[in-house]
């Protein structure tokens, strides 16, 4: 039933989210350091200097808007796609690969309604400790720089905004729209991702079904999310890369701003080569792999369809 697989996607999302949080900061730091201005080098520093410099809980900045939303981001998303097979389908036969595509693109483009917002407020939140620590470091060395004694100054404060602050702020001086920038990347990343994902995912699971009418091990769904799910990722990371810049409302000292997608295309191709629309590549492979993989398994194995049958049935 439809109740039943938005609580199963809901459920999915909250607990894959919670596991790989911290992978996906350090990709978003990753992704909107600029040459010249780097204050990571990989995914194991980001997460070291992070944890020194805000503490274990810095490497969860921003996790209360994704685990507030990422329940009704992951619920349309896998009930979108449940949605677009069954009305693909015809007379319960095979889909062909095409109409599981169009049922990916159906789903990847129903659930930017959510993931924009979600990314928008994620991003600023994610970015603020890299920004913050950069500024500080620079101002550090122009101190050193011109006088030794004056580097013993008071250090600057980071001042935390929250995601309240930041929706009110946008709404206030650029309304909804000003929620939804970067949309038009946002579907250049989820639509090719849901179309690559879910087909991949299915044929997959498909190998580990001993009986067409019965489901796979719930470990076959783990380790098919895990396969479809990274391959997805690191096949549509250019466009996440772009999306995270566009996305991003503050800059580190000299790094670049951005127009539009074709600008910002443009200027990383210019300026940082090829390999910069690759940031993060595998940090954001590490997070939709059991992101995905969890999702699949709670989803499958029908949690919601356990908790529903625990309700008090009405007596006839």
């Amino acid at each position: 039933s439809l109740p039943a697989k938005l609580i199963n996607g809901g459920i999915a999302g909250l607990i894959g989210v919670t596991c790989v949080f911290p992978i996906d900061l350090a990709k978003t730091r990753l992704q909107n350091q600029q040459n010249g201005q780097r204050m990571y080098s990989s995914l194991s520093d980001c997460l070291i200097k992070t944890i020194r410099s805000e503490g274990y809980f810095g490497m969860y900045r921003g996790a209360a808007v994704n685990l507030t939303l990422v329940t009704p981001e992951k619920a349309i998303k896998l009930a979108a796609n449940d949605f677009f097979r069954h009305h693909l389908s015809k007379d319960g036969k095979k889909l062909t690969l095409l109409r599981e595509m169009l049922a990916g693109c159906g789903a990847g483009t129903c659930q930017v309604i959510v993931t924009t917002p979600m990314e928008m407020l994620k991003i600023q939140l994610q970015d603020a400790g890299r920004i913050a620590a950069q500024k500080k470091l620079m101002a550090a060395q122009a101190q050193l720089s011109s006088s030794p004694a004056a580097a013993a100054a008071e250090p600057t404060v980071e001042t935390r905004t929250t995601a309240t602050q930041i929706t009110k702020e946008l709404l206030r001086s650029k309304g909804i729209a000003g929620l939804y920038k970067g949309l038009g990347a946002t579907l250049l990343r989820d639509v090719p991702f849901s179309i690559v994902y879910f087909p991949l995912f299915a044929n997959l699971n498909k190998l580990g079904q001993k009986d067409p009418n019965v489901k796979a091990p719930f470990y076959v769904s783990f380790l098919s999310g895990c396969v479809a799910g990274s391959t997805a990722a690191v096949a549509v990371n250019p466009c996440d890369v772009i999306k995270t810049r566009l996305q991003s409302l503050q800059r580190g000292v000299n790094e670049d701003t951005y127009s539009g997608i074709l600008d910002c295309t443009k200027k990383i191709w210019q300026r940082e080569g090829p390999t910069a629309f690759f940031k993060g590549a595998y940090c954001r492979a590490l997070v939709i792999a059991p992101l995905f993989g969890i999702a699949q398994v709670v989803y499958f194995i029908g949690i919601a369809e356990f908790l529903l049958d625990m309700l008090p049935k009405r007596r006839a």
